[in-house]
């Protein structure tokens, strides 16, 4: 029978996994015993205790993910969530960066140029600080 879980809301239930599967079998067997679909879900889900709807997007679901039906498998429904995420990460990244880099002028605040042979002086929005410039005159 159907787990109840506290969510919030009082019609919640979640069914385990073999709960799922069972109930597929059944519609299914049911459906060759028969030889139509036509009540079959409905016949079951009142004997299990579910809702005909929810039955049906299991019975639906399984077909697909077996590849008995087209559509979008499970497997490929999660891979593809997952690389929507990664794709709003990296967007968002690159935002960041983009910002970042915008609020400096393109300029770094410290620069690797060779000044008068001194090599790393510390450049500050492209001008060169004093002990480079001190440098360059006793060379």
């Amino acid at each position: 029978m159907p787990q109840e879980k506290s969510t919030g809301k009082p019609t919640t239930v979640w069914y385990t996994e073999e709960e799922k599967a069972q109930a597929v079998r059944l519609v299914r067997q049911l459906r060759r015993e028969l030889e139509t679909e036509h009540g079959t879900v409905q016949r079951v889900a009142e004997q299990l205790g579910y809702g005909v709807e929810t039955g049906r997007k299991w019975v639906k679901r399984a077909d697909v993910d077996e590849g008995l039906k087209a559509g979008t498998s499970s497997e490929d429904r999660a891979r593809m969530k997952a690389l929507e995420q990664e794709n709003r990460e990296l967007k968002r990244a690159n935002e960041i960066l983009r910002k970042a880099s915008a609020g400096s002028s393109g300029q770094c605040n410290i620069s690797s140029r060779t000044v008068a042979g001194v090599r790393n002086p510390r450049v500050l929005r492209g001008r060169v600080l004093s002990f480079a410039a001190a440098a360059s005159r006793s060379a």
